[in-house]
């Protein structure tokens, strides 16, 4: 009922289009959710009151915006750096004159909106499968079912029976069961909204969560390369490279580490650097400029967070902005350094909270932005992601002992008493 509450306000206090069109119907299926746990059998009714809340909320919604062709302004923008890229190399426009013109993006995120430029708009067939925001969700939902894969135990290296065996008991253990809550959480507000009239933030969540996933798993160079995905996306994923480096280096070693670190750095730079050398005067206005308030048009997010609100007072509160969002990222990263994660939930945590101190103290923002967080919080346990990674059993003072901010003075656990029976 609360999320039929939310939606319901869209109509009557949104004024985007796209925004009240999904309310309507979000609305309604949401309401149809609660009725269907209550006239359904109890062990069908929460498996029918998600699929309810999915179809009212997520399928139909979508498919209502793509074929009339309504979308917020991130869409179009995708859409049209996907064919800039196709035809000149590069997704940027060299001299922008409005907002609708600009592409606040990496380069990455134009391979969204290849598809438009392949298929066109002719038609309603053409016009869905060219639509960015399906592929969005495509990528989206892709990497969180890998994130979620077993995969095979490096210790102890089992032989081929036993290693189908543990991926079938895993798979009905721990992916399985993790599908119906992943599922509510995509039909919740949080994600459905997004899904269906942007997608613009959900590769970007996806493939943080796969990569803190890879990293819980002890594979860095996967892990590195879908890091270098998601930095040529936007350049908020930056700090993901720092937590997942600090990750392996707490559970698999500095070598694991630096492979992670170097793969994300190079994949990244092969991915923006073409495009970057190609205009690097419209990237670094569009893309870094732009988005902080600093470009030649005001950027249109404007929500009454702090450091917006700071900024609003003039060049000395954009400054102070700055320099608290600056203190903010040094204090996560002092954290980082003397109590790194040890597990792919608390890794995903301290993301969530260096992201959502970058948002609210950023001099532009929006409350929307703060949705990024909040899947990094939930996913990984709605997922159930592996607690702890999946490495082979390490001596206490093996690979960690070589890390100063990871020695510390070894105490022995105490052994439980034994018991000697009575003769």
């Amino acid at each position: 009922m609360l999320a039929a509450g939310w939606a319901g306000a869209f109509p009557l206090v949104s004024g985007l289009g796209p925004h009240r069109s999904w309310g309507l119907c979000a609305a309604a299926g949401y309401l149809a959710a609660a009725v269907a746990v209550l006239v359904l059998p109890r062990r069908w009714a929460r498996a029918g009151s998600v699929a309810v809340a999915l179809l009212g909320a997520v399928l139909v919604p979508l498919l209502v915006l793509v074929v009339g062709g309504q979308g917020q302004s991130e869409v179009a923008v995708i859409e049209r750096s996907g064919e800039l890229l196709l035809r000149h190399g590069t997704p940027y426009l060299a001299e922008p004159r409005t907002v609708a013109e600009y592409t606040p993006y990496l380069p990455g995120m134009a391979l969204f909106g290849l598809p438009r430029a392949l298929f066109g708009a002719d038609g309603w067939p053409a016009r869905v499968a060219g639509d960015a925001r399906l592929w969005c969700a495509a990528a989206f939902l892709g990497c969180l079912a890998a994130a979620v894969l077993p995969t095979r135990r490096r210790a102890g290296r089992p032989g081929p029976t036993a290693a189908r065996r543990a991926t079938v008991t895993a798979a009905r253990t721990g992916a399985l069961p993790a599908a119906l809550p992943t599922a509510a959480l995509v039909a919740s507000p949080v994600v459905a909204l997004p899904l269906c009239v942007s997608g613009v933030d959900l590769p970007l969540t996806g493939l943080c969560v796969l990569a803190l996933a890879l990293a819980g798993r002890a594979r860095p160079v996967t892990a590195g390369w879908v890091l270098a995905l998601a930095c040529a996306l936007k350049w908020t994923a930056w700090p993901a490279v720092a937590v997942v480096v600090a990750l392996l280096a707490a559970t698999s070693g500095r070598r694991a580490a630096l492979r992670a670190a170097v793969t994300a750095a190079a994949g990244t730079a092969a991915l923006v650097l073409p495009c970057a050398l190609r205009s690097p005067g419209p990237l670094l206005r569009q893309v870094f400029a732009f988005p902080t308030g600093r470009g030649d048009l005001p950027t249109p997010a404007s929500s009454p967070l702090p450091g917006r609100l700071l900024a609003d007072l003039g060049p000395a509160g954009w400054y102070a902005a700055l320099a608290l969002l600056l203190l903010a990222g040094a204090a996560v990263a002092r954290s980082l350094v003397r109590r790194p994660p040890r597990d792919t939930r608390a890794a995903a945590d301290r993301l969530a909270l260096g992201l959502a101190l970058a948002f609210l103290l950023a001099p532009a923002g929006r409350f929307g932005y703060l949705a990024l967080p909040a899947l990094l919080v939930l996913l990984p346990r709605l997922s159930r992601l592996p607690g702890f990674p999946l490495l082979p059993h390490l001596p206490r003072r093996s690979r960690l002992s070589r890390l100063p901010f990871l020695s510390r003075p070894h105490t022995p656990r105490p052994h439980a008493p034994q018991v000697v029976p009575a003769p």
